[in-house]
């Protein structure tokens, strides 16, 4: 049986506008008005794409069926062309529909794969179980058909809170093989709550982002920006950047605890920009002290500071590179208190 509009939208995890049209399915992790920050902003209009990627975007159901037919069409939303979707029975991921294959990412992951139409069959077994159906990070995909056994049976599952989460590319997801290593949606599944994924690749701190909430309200909100800003701006203006954008969200959120994350290591460090990297977690130290809302979590020693555990040898975490990242991070949070809520 194919899966209705409606049944896929309820399942839907991660998208805060999920729309039809003759292609099929698009899943939305930006507002309208978020989006038009990006295409309506010059400066920001290369980043429109990423923004359109269906980072975070899930489907979540029960059912009895023991097959799943999965049809997409997946366009370039990155500088990444490859993708998966996971697809995942009572948490353990049992196939994938990819362009990869056995392609060695590690220290390439820029090179070119085919991309476009794509169709997966998939044996989920018997019985009532679980399927989780982890979208791509890397490309603007659309859903034509999802397919069950006929007269299989369909519930959507849903957390009952969410988690917002804003940051630069390795929040989005660079350079995961598979979709649901992504740090991000790890730590979100280790807090049982729903990922809202509004990182973009190349990001910064943009206080319009911040000014422009969504329609809920979070249970946790956590920030990863700080390499990027470290790369391109001086430190004057990150600290005005960073202040910025803090108050900007406390102020959207009122009350709910907010995260700042600190910038992982890179193998550019040592680089000599307006301001030495390790500079950039004191500001956001100093930048965000003032407001209660706000607990930093320094992200340095996260990763190992090793270029094994990053794809591109020096920025973006591989899947191990993740592993370490989820462990760290985690235990961060625990120590904080922020592993429950």
């Amino acid at each position: 049986m194919r899966v209705t509009f409606e049944q896929l939208k309820a399942a839907t995890l991660g998208a805060v506008r999920v729309q039809q049209d003759e292609q099929g399915i698009h899943f939305y992790r930006f507002t309208e008005a978020q989006e038009a920050l990006y295409s309506r902003t010059a400066a920001k209009a290369s980043a429109y794409v990423r923004s359109i990627t269906t980072a975070g975007v899930r489907l979540h159901f029960r059912t009895n069926s023991c097959s799943l037919g999965l049809a997409v069409t997946v366009t370039q939303g990155t500088s990444r062309s490859y993708f998966s979707f996971d697809v995942l029975v009572n948490g353990k991921r049992i196939g994938t529909l990819d362009n990869i294959g056995d392609t060695v990412l590690q220290g390439a992951p820029q090179q070119e794969l085919p991309i476009g139409s794509f169709e997966g069959a998939f044996d989920l077994g018997a019985g009532e179980k679980e399927v989780c159906i982890h979208f791509p990070w890397s490309v603007v995909a659309v859903l034509k058909t999802l397919t069950l056994d006929d007269d299989a049976t369909f519930t959507p599952v849903k957390p009952d809170k969410k988690i917002l989460v804003l940051g630069d590319s390795i929040t989005q997801g660079y350079d995961a093989r598979y979709a649901s290593h992504r740090y991000a949606a790890q730590i979100c599944d280790r807090l049982g709550a729903e990922e809202v994924n509004k990182a973009i690749g190349g990001e910064c701190f943009f206080p319009p982002l911040a000014a422009t909430p969504d329609d809920f309200t979070p249970a946790l909100i956590w920030v990863a920006y700080g390499t990027n800003d470290w790369s391109k701006d001086t430190e004057a203006t990150i600290r005005t950047a960073c202040r910025a954008f803090y108050e900007a969200l406390c102020t959207s959120y009122p009350g709910v605890t907010i995260v700042a994350l600190t910038p992982i290591w890179r193998g550019d460090h040592a680089e000599a920009k307006d301001c030495a990297f390790l500079d950039v977690q004191r500001l956001i130290h100093e930048e965000t002290a003032h407001l209660p809302q706000v607990t930093v979590i320094d992200g340095y020693d996260l990763v190992p500071k090793d270029s094994a555990y990053f794809a591109d040898l020096r920025l973006h975490p591989n899947d191990d590179g993740f592993a370490a990242y989820v462990e760290n991070f985690y235990h961060a949070l625990s120590e904080v208190g922020y592993d429950r809520f």
